[in-house]
């Protein structure tokens, strides 16, 4: 999407200021391969005070007290090759082309185009609104800037909402939750194709504050929204798992969509990865017969195994409330399960404990590598395919991503990096903003991104850059803007 601000924003460099209205947000496209845009001019009635010598590139690297350089936390220099390749030329090329386009006289051939593409700020932020408040940053600081925005989502909780930005439909379906009760939870659709996420119907958002429910939290849900793509005519499924509550290896999905999983007395086995160690037989055949002409995708960001130490239960049995004991009774029962599936289906169902994601979301991936016939990609790649990142990537001079922490786990798949990666393909330069950077200047360059920026630099009470996330992400952004497009 392509915003104009409309409204003459002038950010402080201190304290609170009066609420921002949000940008206009343009109506959504039908094209299935661009995002949606705005015609007219960027930032128009914009008119704040200049953030930089007009008419003069200013070097990132060098600081000044508001704007820090290469010795600051924010810093991250020219970035090192990332694991993508090289482009040096094409990179210099962009670097010239943001430098110069601050519409002044050193300008260099129209005004800077800006692609933000960052995912959500958990807890404060969805990818949207992330986007929006950055626009508005941007336009003030740099009236002339064209700034275009695609949220990200790399598979997990926000998946669906950066679909619905992307021109998909959102339908809401009302589905089971992880403890059985009803939940709303919704998916996205454009012709033929859906994105589900497991997180809509299995996600820990629908836990009240303090419940776990190690042993007995299910898929059932994942499998009905599943149910419910395919009736809206869907045979090109998408299937974002991460934020799940559950670690029942993808079975109550599986039991929605038709498998049969039954105790040595022949009785449907209860919900949860507990229930699974009284697995006697399973039988696939009755899977709904649509699967079969349906592309099955398994969306995320990590790629552990099904079990063993660094397994789905091993690694993420404690985030969702396991202790030891619940840890090893979830091991043993996913172990079962495997060996049953392996009895009904053969070899494959063994040759998948160990694929890469099969211990996604609890063992979801599991279920849809073996039930689904899906393919594991990692999630940021499958979205940027499908939110038409590439057409924008091609008009940017430069690229902001982020997320809430930009820490280990970014390297490891996680959207800016992924953004990143894709960015230095075609010789753009990044830059992140974050609620909390945990990298230094040396991992930031080896990601490929030239710059962090935090909101703990300017609020450093962690409660506070929650609660005003948005209008410190506009000041970010006009440090941003400050840096490299003044």
């Amino acid at each position: 999407m392509t915003y104009a601000a409309t409204t003459d924003i002038r950010p402080t460099p201190h304290g609170p200021r009066p609420p921002v209205p949000p940008p206009t947000v343009p109506t959504m496209p039908t094209s299935p391969h661009s995002a949606p845009t705005v015609p007219g001019p960027p930032c128009d009635g914009v008119r704040p005070a200049p953030l930089g010598s007009a008419g003069r590139a200013r070097d990132p690297r060098a600081g000044t007290a508001d704007h820090p350089g290469a010795g600051h936390p924010d810093a991250g220099g020219e970035p090192a090759r990332p694991a993508h390749g090289d482009r040096p030329a094409a990179a210099r090329e962009a670097a010239r082309r943001v430098s110069g386009a601050g519409g002044g006289e050193g300008g260099g051939g129209g005004p800077a185009r800006v692609l933000i593409a960052a995912d959500k700020f958990k807890g404060s932020l969805t990818a949207v609104r992330v986007a929006e408040h950055l626009t508005v940053g941007l336009c003030a600081a740099a009236p002339g800037v064209r700034v275009a925005a695609v949220p990200v989502a790399d598979g997990g909780d926000g998946t669906v909402e950066a679909a619905v930005a992307a021109g998909f439909e959102r339908r809401a379906v009302r589905v089971t939750g992880p403890l059985g009760a009803p939940v709303d939870a919704a998916y996205a659709l454009r012709g033929a194709s859906a994105v589900v996420e497991m997180a809509e119907a299995s996600g820990m958002r629908h836990l009240p504050d303090g419940t776990f429910a190690p042993l007995t939290a299910t898929t059932y849900g994942t499998g009905e929204l599943l149910r419910a793509a395919l009736d809206a005519g869907a045979r090109d499924i998408v299937l974002g798992v991460g934020g799940s509550a559950t670690t029942d290896g993808g079975a109550g999905m599986l039991t929605t969509l038709g498998a049969r999983l039954r105790d040595a007395r022949g009785r449907p086995i209860g919900p949860g990865g507990g229930a699974l160690r009284h697995l006697a037989t399973a039988d696939l055949s009755g899977l709904d017969a649509r699967l079969a002409a349906t592309a099955v995708t398994l969306a995320s960001d990590v790629d552990n195994p099904l079990t063993g130490p660094q397994g789905a239960a091993a690694v993420y049995g404690p985030q969702k409330g396991a202790g030891a004991a619940d840890v090893a009774a979830l091991e043993a029962a996913l172990t079962h399960y495997a060996q049953v599936l392996e009895g009904a289906v053969g070899p494959r169902a063994a040759a998948h404990v160990h694929a890469p994601g099969a211990g996604a979301a609890g063992g979801v991936g599991y279920g849809a590598l073996v039930g689904l016939g899906a393919e594991f990609r990692p999630g940021i790649e499958v979205l940027l395919d499908v939110l038409g990142f590439a057409a924008e990537l091609a008009r940017a001079d430069l690229v902001i991503t982020g997320e809430g922490s930009l820490d280990a786990q970014t390297l490891r798949g996680k959207a800016p990096a992924g953004v990143a990666a894709a960015a230095w393909e075609r010789g753009v330069p990044v830059v992140a903003v974050c609620g909390r950077l945990a990298l230094d200047a040396a991992a930031l360059r080896q990601a490929g991104l030239r710059r962090a920026y935090a909101l703990t630099t300017l609020e450093p009470d962690p409660a506070r850059c929650v609660a005003e996330a948005g209008l410190l992400l506009e000041r970010l952004a006009a440090r941003v803007a400050a840096d490299f497009l003044t």
